[in-house]
């Protein structure tokens, strides 16, 4: 998902977001030390989606304080 697509999303949905990647990777690193991981490509784009989610939801978090 691209940044400016999260940043039309509210605070709620991001955090949401957040934690279904975060349970993503986890289940991606799970199936890559049992040896069950078919592409590793798609660790590194869980990775980054999880940053670019994280990225966005401290910059919404930020404006709000201001």
């Amino acid at each position: 998902m691209k940044a400016s697509e999260l940043r039309e999303q509210t605070v709620e949905e991001l955090q949401d977001r957040e934690k279904e990647l975060a349970e993503k990777l986890f289940a991606l690193r799970l199936q890559r030390v049992t040896g069950q991981l078919e592409s590793p490509a798609k660790m590194r784009e869980a990775k980054r989606d999880l940053a670019r989610g994280l990225t966005v939801l401290r910059e919404t978090r930020d404006s709000t304080k201001e």
